[in-house]
């Protein structure tokens, strides 16, 4: 009977018959578009623990979703202010699931133990997420405005300037605010010409010009979907939060944070902060 199974090719005629290029001497290469010379070789640890690389690597993967983040998160914000909503629901889609992408790094750090930690800890000195000019951006961007957030980069003017545009633009909830005025909804102004750099107070006028836009979706549908992409922004900001108080109490309990503050107790007091409150506001009185 005969055999109907060809023989499997060998790899490299696979290579071969798929004409793939293999010399890069006068080309552009992978690792050359991607800096990865650069991106690989900056994991330098301080300590002899072989847990220290899970630490660096994962912060640092943090800091890249976190760079692509700003990316998406200031073109939302302009485009909100050009009512240019389609791209705005596109771009603020992309930083949900970059969040969720986030919340899962935590669920590697959590594979160290507290005696793997202890044992890098000491090297770290004062250094801490804490610290992070980008996560401080992000927060700014997203309304959670603090002043003396602005210190720990002092020492570092490109990064100062970096965070004091964050903290004097507008958020992208004050530009969602600015957009509802112009269509004609009642947003007093109080919260459309305000000091950008002021931590944001609830309203009740605020609430119901977004409760006419969810009580009649087909009339405003654009703005009923910006109204939902927010409620999807803060939903995965907050399970981050979460997932990040979780590892630190799982990994160093209650223990002090290296960058000074109360580690747990402060990461949990952040849980409490809410971005778009008549957002969330409104299900109850609809």
């Amino acid at each position: 009977m005969m055999n109907t199974h060809s023989k499997p090719q060998a790899p490299e005629d696979i290579v071969r018959d798929e004409k793939a290029q293999l010399d890069f001497s006068k080309s552009m290469s992978y690792g050359d578009y991607l800096q990865l010379d650069a991106i690989l070789g900056a994991q330098k640890p301080l300590s002899p623990d072989h847990n220290e690389m899970l630490f660096i690597i994962q912060h640092q993967t943090s800091e890249l979703w976190m760079k692509l983040m700003l990316h998406e998160l200031r073109a939302a914000i302009a485009n909100v202010a050009n009512d240019e909503l389609g791209g705005a629901f596109k771009m603020l889609a992309r930083v949900s699931r970059i969040m969720e992408q986030l919340v899962h790094a935590w669920d590697v750090l959590a594979t160290m133990t507290p005696p793997e930690y202890s044992a890098i800890r000491p090297y770290l000195a004062n250094s801490s997420g804490f610290q992070s000019a980008q996560y401080r951006c992000i927060e700014f961007a997203l309304g959670n405005k603090n002043a003396a957030m602005l210190k720990p980069h002092a020492h570092r003017p490109d990064l100062l300037a970096q965070v004091q545009a964050a903290y004097q633009a507008p958020s992208l909830y004050d530009e969602a605010l600015r957009l509802l005025a112009r269509r004609g909804l009642a947003v007093p102004a109080s919260h459309t010409q305000r000091d950008w750099t002021q931590s944001y107070v609830e309203s009740d006028e605020v609430e119901q010009a977004w409760l006419v836009v969810y009580r009649d979706p087909k009339k405003y549908w654009d703005l009923y979907q910006l109204g939902e992409e927010l409620t999807d922004l803060e939903d995965a900001f907050r399970l981050w939060r979460f997932r990040h108080v979780t590892t630190v109490e799982r990994v160093i309990g209650f223990k002090r944070g290296t960058g000074g503050t109360g580690g747990v107790s402060y990461l949990r007091k952040m849980l409490d902060v809410v971005l778009f409150p008549e957002i969330w506001k409104l299900r109850t009185d609809l």
